[in-house]
């Protein structure tokens, strides 16, 4: 960078405080119009409070619900939580990874584990097949491998992201990036709806 350029500054995000109609001021962040607070009570009950740009409030309780309705809602919650995780992803087995590192973190005990920038799976269903295919391991010892890496870069306090890592076995002239460019080939002629060679014959 040179001395005459600058960083480009942050993006301040407007705040407004709003008194509510029990006393309490909350927060509202640029336009938005309310804002969820889920608390774990100590009797494992769960208290779901919505606060209003408009000062008032909804909340429910976990123990005032039935029991069917209690288990409907866990499953709405889980369902959300998994499906917001490869929300992002255009490749649908991209999406099954993306869904099994969630219910990974879950049942670790890691709610709020959020990903980190370049921690996304784009294309990282081929890497691993591709990986399968060279080495000969099955896909869980890949995905082993693949995360005691990363996790080995986090203790070393190394940036290492998912894309990075997998990004590298993509290089066009390793044993990897040339079975991956093979399979992203036979993808695409599997998805191709139309015959190019019969219309390069049409057009003469």
């Amino acid at each position: 960078m040179s001395e005459t350029e600058t960083k480009p500054s942050k993006v301040t995000v407007e705040r407004t405080e709003v008194q509510m109609d029990d006393g309490r001021k909350v927060s509202f962040a640029g336009k938005r119009q309310a804002d969820k607070t889920v608390t774990v009570n100590p009797d494992n009950s769960v208290v779901v409070r919505i606060d209003f740009r408009n000062g008032k409030s909804v909340s429910v309780n976990s123990a005032q619900l039935a029991e069917g309705i209690l288990l409907q809602a866990i499953g709405h919650g889980l369902s959300q939580k998994v499906g917001d995780e490869y929300s992002g992803e255009k490749d649908v087995d991209d999406m099954v990874l993306a869904a099994e590192e969630m219910v990974k973190r879950l049942t670790s005990g890691e709610w709020g584990a959020t990903r980190a920038a370049g921690d996304g799976f784009p294309r990282a269903s081929g890497v691993i097949r591709a990986l399968c295919e060279v080495t000969g391991k099955t896909v869980d010892e890949i995905k082993a491998f693949l995360q005691k890496k990363l996790d080995d870069a986090k203790a070393k306090g190394e940036k290492l992201t998912r894309n990075d890592l997998y990004t590298s076995f993509r290089n066009p002239t390793s044993k990897t990036g040339v079975v991956i460019k093979r399979l992203e080939e036979e993808k695409l002629a599997k998805a191709s709806k139309v015959n190019s060679d019969d219309l390069l014959a049409e057009l003469g």
